[in-house]
Order: structure tokens, then C-alpha cells, then sequence
């Protein structure tokens, strides 16, 4: 009786033994999975400068069709922008590489000011994550999320991949001081005349104002957009309006700001150029008077010969070589190229894309 009972109990240590190194193996697999899963969620540092960046710029940028374009956009303002910097670049898993290895191109005189961090796009798990990356392009409609994802972020400027600056970030990040306290962001009016508007004569929905704001490029003061609980608030306006959204996330801003226009800042259009102001004729004032700050190549006008202005700028900035001379490598290059298109509509003004540019960079001396 006595060996039987040693026997028994030998088993049931040995089943306990191996019962437990099974347990360890699973939960190691479970906890090394984990620790995989919250490294690859953790942005991508591309370099390790330790000094909080005063000025955040982001971008959402999904598609391999996306790259060059973004990373103009990211040349011009890591080149004119003097003060601290830092790029947020939200994209694909297969892209976050691809803009690492463009960004370590730069030169060390340009790194030693400009940090970045690039990260996955994502949703809050309470939404359609595949209807809301598809809302407009694909994924600009992450920018609606931003306050909850960035909670230790105060303010940030957000720009659209088709964006490109010709004057320094400084400028444009001044308008924050420029607004009140129940302001939350800052946008430019979507047009400046009636005869041409598209909200005043096609939406189906509340817009701002009398001729609607342009979101891409928004200066966004996340701590009032997280006490407004901006991301909360526009999923119930989807719910209302979904189907009557020709542009998406733009649009839910503008409803946004329709019912609550008291928080929301306008700058003028110099601060949001596209094709529309001077295509037919010259409508954007302050341009002509203080220059073409940040040019937005929307309807695809960078890619296409509609709108050679556009176009010559933007390839300007695709050959400037980072920290070569502003002057040399930039101005005067594009100064040549615009000459070319002085026989086209925003040729006969191509003067106020160089104004502001020519007077910075003086002073930058």
C-alpha cells in the first residue's frame, strides 16, 4: 500500500511539474506578445533629442503614394523653421520605415533642432475603423482623434500632405497667442467670394459662417479640444449627417464650428493658399499685401499641369537639398521657375508667392 501510494504521488508530481512548465511557456508567450505589441504601438523616435520641441507639426499621411509629397511638406518646414521642432507623422505600418529613412537623410545642422516621431494611425475601438480611414482621404479623419491620443501635448499645428510652407512655422504658431479663451482652433475661410463658394451653394449640411473653413492646415489647441471632447462630439454628428459629407472630416469641423462659432479662430487665406484664389482671378487680399505663407496644393494641383504655379513650387521643394543655402538652393531657383508660368491666371500674381519668402529669409541673415 505504502509503494503504491509513492507511486501515485510520484504521478501526480510529475503531472503537476509538467502542468506548471506549461503554464510558465504559455504565459511567457503571453507576456513577451504584450511587451511586442506595446513596443510596435510606441512611436518611432528618430532621434533623441531630449529638449521638449516648442513648435508640434502633424501630418496623416496613409498610402505609399502619400511619401514624396509628405515629405516635401516636412522639408519646408524643418528648412525654414528656426525655432525647436517636432514632426508627428501617423501612417501605415509598411510607411513608418520609409519616412525614418528619409528623415535621417537630413543633416545633422537641421537634426540638432528637429525631432520626430512617427506612429500608426489609429481609431478608438468604439467606431468603424475601416468607414472612418475611408471618410475622405484615406485616414486624414485620425486628426478628429488627436486630442485623446496626445494627451501630453498642449497645441499643435495640423497641415495636409498637400501642404508645402514659405514662410517659418513661427509665423502661423503666433495666431495662438492671437486667440481668446474660448477659442480651440484656427482655421482660414474655404473661399472668399460667393460666386465661387462650394458650402454656400452645395452643402447639405450646417457649414461655418457664410462660406465655410478649409481644415487643412488648423492650428489645434488639444486642451480645449479635449475639454470640448471634440472626438465624443463628432461621431454623434456623423451619426446625423452620414451621407451628406462630400468632404469628409472637414465637413464635421465645419458643423462643428456652425453650432459653436464663438470656438473657433479664422486667419486669412494667406495662411491656407490654394488654386481657387487666383485661378479665375486674384481674391485672397492678404496675400497680395503680405505674401503667400503656407501654399495647399488641393484638387491635386502640384501633381498636374492645370495649375503651373502650384506645380513649380512644389518641385522646388522636391529638389531643394536639406541644409544647403535658402537663398541659392530655393529662392532663386523657384524665383526662374514661376517667370515660366507668367502666362497663366496665378502667374500674372506669381510675385506674392515670393514675397514673404524673400523678406524671412533677408532677415534671417
Amino acid at each position: 500500500m505504502a509503494s503504491e501510494f509513492c507511486f501515485r504521488t510520484r504521478t501526480i508530481l510529475r503531472r503537476s511539474r509538467f502542468i506548471f512548465k506549461l503554464l510558465f511557456v504559455v504565459v511567457s508567450i503571453i507576456l513577451l506578445c504584450v511587451l511586442f505589441y506595446m513596443k510596435w504601438q510606441q512611436p518611432i523616435m528618430v532621434n533623441n533629442k531630449e529638449s521638449e520641441a516648442h513648435i508640434y507639426l502633424a501630418v496623416v499621411a496613409c498610402g505609399k503614394e502619400r511619401l514624396n509629397e509628405t515629405v516635401g511638406l516636412l522639408k519646408s518646414a524643418a528648412a525654414l523653421t528656426t525655432a525647436p521642432l517636432h514632426l508627428l507623422i501617423f501612417t501605415d505600418s509598411d510607411m513608418i520605415e520609409h519616412f525614418a529613412a528619409e528623415i535621417r537623410k537630413w543633416p545633422s545642422s537641421v537634426l540638432s533642432r528637429v525631432t520626430s516621431s512617427i506612429q500608426l494611425v489609429s481609431y478608438p475601438p468604439t467606431i468603424n475603423e475601416k468607414e472612418w480611414k475611408g471618410l475622405f482621404k484615406p485616414c486624414a479623419s485620425q486628426r478628429l482623434f488627436l486630442p485623446m491620443m496626445l494627451n501630453e501635448i498642449d497645441s499643435l499645428l495640423y497641415v495636409d500632405t498637400d501642404v508645402l510652407f514659405l514662410r517659418p512655422l513661427e509665423r502661423i504658431w503666433d495666431h495662438f497667442r492671437q486667440m481668446n479663451a474660448s477659442q480651440m482652433a484656427a482655421m482660414a475661410p474655404e473661399h472668399e467670394d460667393f460666386s465661387t463658394g462650394w458650402y454656400n451653394r452645395f452643402a447639405q449640411h450646417p457649414y461655418y459662417g457664410p462660406l465655410g473653413v478649409n481644415s487643412g492646415v488648423m492650428l489645434m489647441n488639444l486642451t480645449r479640444l479635449r475639454r470640448f471632447q471634440l472626438p465624443q462630439y463628432v461621431q454623434n454628428i456623423y451619426k446625423e449627417f452620414k451621407g451628406k459629407l462630400a468632404w469628409g472630416d472637414q465637413d464635421l469641423l465645419n458643423i462643428v464650428f456652425h453650432y459653436h462659432p464663438d470656438k473657433l479662430y479664422t486667419y486669412p487665406c494667406e495662411w491656407n493658399y490654394r488654386s481657387d484664389h487666383c485661378m479665375y482671378n486674384s481674391v485672397c487680399k492678404t496675400a497680395e499685401e503680405h505674401g503667400v505663407a503656407v501654399v495647399h496644393g488641393s484638387r491635386g494641383v502640384f501633381h498636374s499641369d492645370k495649375q503651373p504655379v502650384f506645380r513649380k513650387i512644389y518641385t522646388a521643394w522636391q529638389q531643394y537639398e536639406m541644409g544647403s543655402s535658402l537663398q541659392t538652393g530655393l529662392l532663386e531657383p523657384l524665383r526662374h521657375a514661376l517667370d515660366e508660368t507668367a502666362h497663366t491666371e496665378c502667374g500674372r500674381v506669381r510675385h506674392i508667392f515670393l514675397k514673404a519668402l524673400e523678406l524671412d529669409l533677408k532677415n534671417m541673415r
